[in-house]
């Protein structure tokens, strides 16, 4: 694909993904935010956000009403409505779509009461926001294709030639994308940059992380970068798309050991500050990091004493990279991917 095209193609998709946002969570002429109630503008699991919404209803009273989208493109949206966003409070799946709104100045802090809930780390040094859940990043295998002692010792090594067409991956996605931003505050530009040259080279690219898997469950490719809970979610139910498959966790602050951070965060503009304020505080303490775990979405609970479900492996046993989610920035990655030709 020629330069221009794709850039052409790039920008395609940012629309569509706009289209798609208007058609999840409605456009402005279409959403009616309740004047009554506490509007959660939410890219975080449907499932995981209607169950925390709803129990904070039945605890405190107070009534919600959530609008559902996209990562990248509901954080873009709030941007655009500024002042004038109904929205009260802002879920997300990743922390870089928080941050776009948080460098865009319309975050209120977070009370020291809700970040107190929390181990250190779990929240940007701006304090405008908070972690509400975590996922790890991992390498799924399929060991009839690859041995373990084969496996590469670090994510950076992907970037080597002997693994041309032997990994796989969904940079298309706020996922891989967050994942890309890790290893960009880690390891710097030019470093980054280099990975995501032999990642155009080296990889096959798929639509997302259980297309990832499947396709390593499947054998197209030994190898494959996705989130955790993908393999754990499919693996209390058929197993259908990963029974032939194992995880490898990288450990030892790699790049490939990132955790990154879904964020919640308040709106300055919100006239309803208090019970937004109340809302995050509830769905990072004990009982809302229980609803959390009871969703079997599988992610991280990231509250102290949360209990996540005990399928997975500690969270504190990762040895995830220590990075300050504030300095994780999805439009210089986008920017990245743009021109080593990967979107």
């Amino acid at each position: 694909m020629q330069p221009n095209l794709r850039r052409r193609t790039f920008i395609a998709g940012l629309t569509a993904a706009a289209l798609t946002l208007t058609a999840c969570g409605g456009s402005d002429d279409e959403f009616k935010a309740d004047p009554d109630a506490l509007v959660i503008y939410s890219s975080q699991h449907e499932n995981v956000t209607q169950a925390w919404a709803e129990a904070f209803t039945e605890a405190t009273g107070v009534k919600t009403q959530v609008r559902p989208g996209k990562d990248s493109s509901m954080g873009q949206q709030i941007v655009e409505e500024g002042a004038k966003s109904p929205a009260d409070v802002f879920l997300t799946e990743n922390s870089p779509a928080m941050t776009v709104v948080s460098r865009a100045n319309l975050l209120a802090p977070v009370e020291a009461a809700t970040l107190a809930q929390l181990p250190q780390g779990f929240a940007p040094s701006s304090k405008d926001w908070t972690a509400i859940a975590a996922r790890s990043t991992v390498l799924v295998y399929n060991p009839s294709k690859i041995k373990e002692s084969a496996l590469p010792k670090s994510m950076m090594d992907l970037q080597q030639p002997q693994w041309k067409d032997k990994w796989g991956g969904a940079p298309g996605g706020a996922d891989f994308q967050a994942i890309v931003a890790g290893m960009l505050a880690m390891k710097g530009k030019p470093a980054t940059q280099a990975w995501l040259k032999a990642l155009k080279a080296n990889a096959k690219i798929y639509q997302n992380n259980v297309a990832t898997m499947k396709a390593v469950n499947a054998g197209e490719v030994p190898v494959g970068i996705m989130y955790h809970y993908y393999w754990y979610r499919d693996q209390a139910k058929t197993k259908e798309g990963s029974k032939n498959t194992k995880l490898h966790y990288f450990k030892g602050e790699d790049p490939g050991a990132f955790v990154s951070l879904s964020a919640g965060g308040v709106l300055k503009s919100s006239k309803k500050a208090d019970k937004a304020q109340q809302f995050l505080k509830f769905i990072t303490g004990l009982q809302g990091q229980q609803v959390l775990t009871d969703s079997k979405s599988m992610e991280y609970a990231v509250g102290k004493d949360a209990k996540s479900d005990p399928a997975l492996p500690a969270l504190n046993s990762l040895q995830a990279p220590k990075v300050d989610p504030f300095n994780l920035n999805s439009d210089i990655v986008i920017q990245m991917m743009t021109d080593a030709g990967i979107l």
